[in-house]
C-alpha cells in the first residue's frame, strides 16, 4: 500500500488544494442517555475538543442540517422512521427502544442532524467544496437496521448519505468501509440485496450484535467481513485489511467512499478486547483515501460511530481525521 500510495500522489500534483470539512451541530449534545450509559454527550465533547488544536485549524466547519423524512424513508420503513420523528418525550425522560437503545427529549431531532451531516458532507465533496469531510455526530447508525432501532442507533447514518448519494447525484457504486469493533448490522441489512452498494467490516467475534461472518456475503459478494478474534492487535488488523477488505474494495472500484468511524476497536475501550492504536486508525484511514484516489478523485466521508474510553476516542478521532487532512493537502 506504501507504494501505491505514492504512485497516486505522484499522479495527481496538479490536482487543487482542497481542505477537509468537519460536520456536526449542538443538536447532537441534546440526545441525553440514561445515567451510566456509555454512549454519552461527553463522547462527541471529547471528539469536538480533540479537534480544536491549532493541528486542525485548517478544518471547515459545517453545521449539519436536519435529514428530510423522504430522504429518511429511502432507508428506512415509514414505520420505524415515524415512530422517531413523532416520539414525543418530555424533559428529563426516557424512552426505550430496546436494553441498549432510548430516547430523550432531543433525541429525533440529534438523530436528524446525525443523518443529515452526512448527507450534507457527500453533497459538500460533490460539490468539489471539500476534498473530504468527517461527521462528528451522535446517535451512531451502523446498527440501524431497515426496520429497526438499535444498538444505541436510530437512522443509519452512512447508508442515508449512501443512498442520497445515488439518488442526488447519480452515482451507482458506493462503497462503506466500518472500522468499529461491533460489526455494522444494520448497513449490512440495508446493503445486502443492493448488488451496486458495497459493505466491508473488521470487527471483534464473536460479540454483539452476533452478525459479520465471513459467508454472509450479500446478493453479489457485495459484503465482505473481516472478523478478528477477542485480543486482536495491529498486525491482525493489518492483514485483514490488507488481504481482504482492500482488495474488494479495489475490484468493487467505488465512485464514492464512505467510512463508518467507531474507535472502540482501540486497546483502552471498555467495551470490548481488541487491541488498536492511534496510528492503526490513521493507517486504515489512508488506506482508503489511496483507494478513492484511484477511483473517484478522493471522495471520502466519515461518520462517528462507537468508542466509549473518553481519551481513546478523542485521539483517534484526532489521528483519523490528520489522516483525512493530509490526503486532503492541509
Amino acid at each position: 500500500m506504501r507504494q501505491s500510495r505514492g504512485r497516486v500522489r505522484a499522479a495527481n500534483l496538479t490536482w487543487s488544494r482542497m481542505t477537509t470539512g468537519l460536520f456536526t451541530h449542538d443538536a447532537c449534545l441534546r440526545h441525553v442517555t440514561p445515567p451510566g450509559h456509555p454512549e454519552r454527550v461527553e463522547r462527541l465533547q471529547a471528539v469536538i475538543a480533540g479537534l480544536g488544536g491549532d493541528a486542525f485549524s485548517a478544518l471547515r466547519h459545517f453545521d449539519a442540517p436536519p435529514a428530510g423524512r423522504d430522504v429518511l424513508l429511502a432507508v428506512h420503513d415509514v414505520t420505524l422512521v415515524d415512530a422517531i420523528l413523532g416520539a414525543e418525550i418530555g424533559e428529563g425522560q426516557f424512552v426505550r427502544i430496546d436494553a441498549d437503545t432510548s430516547m430523550s427529549h432531543g433525541s429525533a431531532e440529534a438523530a436528524r442532524r446525525a443523518a443529515g451531516a452526512v448527507i450534507h458532507a457527500v453533497d459538500a465533496v460533490m460539490a468539489g467544496d471539500i476534498r473530504n469531510g468527517f461527521c462528528a455526530v451522535r446517535p451512531p447508525g451502523h446498527h440501524a437496521e431497515r426496520a429497526q432501532a438499535m444498538g444505541f442507533c436510530l437512522f443509519n447514518n452512512v447508508a442515508v448519505g449512501a443512498l442520497h448519494a445515488r439518488t442526488a447525484h447519480g452515482l451507482e457504486r458506493i462503497a462503506v468501509i466500518d472500522f468499529d469493533v461491533h460489526h455494522g448490522n444494520g448497513t449490512q441489512d440495508i446493503f445486502y440485496n443492493e448488488a451496486n452498494l458495497f459493505y466491508a467490516s473488521t470487527h471483534q467475534f464473536p460479540l454483539y450484535p452476533g452478525t459479520g461472518s465471513p459467508s454472509e456475503r450479500g446478493i453479489a459478494g457485495n459484503i465482505v467481513n473481516a472478523p478478528l478474534p477477542p485480543g486482536a492487535g495491529s498486525e491482525e488488523f493489518r492483514a485483514a485489511f490488507d488481504a481482504i477488505v482492500l482488495p474488494a474494495l479495489e475490484r468493487f472500484a467505488p465512485q464514492f467512499v464512505l467510512i463508518s468511524a467507531g474507535f472502540d476497536a482501540h486497546a483502552a475501550d471498555p467495551l470490548a478486547s481488541l487491541s488498536l492504536r492511534e496510528s492503526d486508525f490513521a493507517w486504515a484511514t489512508e488506506c482508503l483515501c489511496d483507494v478513492a484516489a484511484r477511483h473517484c478523485s478522493g471522495r471520502v466521508v466519515s461518520a462517528l460511530e462507537g468508542g466509549y474510553d473518553l481519551h481513546a476516542l478523542a485521539s483517534s478521532a484526532a489521528a483519523h481525521v490528520e489522516a483525512l487532512m493530509r490526503e486532503s493537502g492541509t
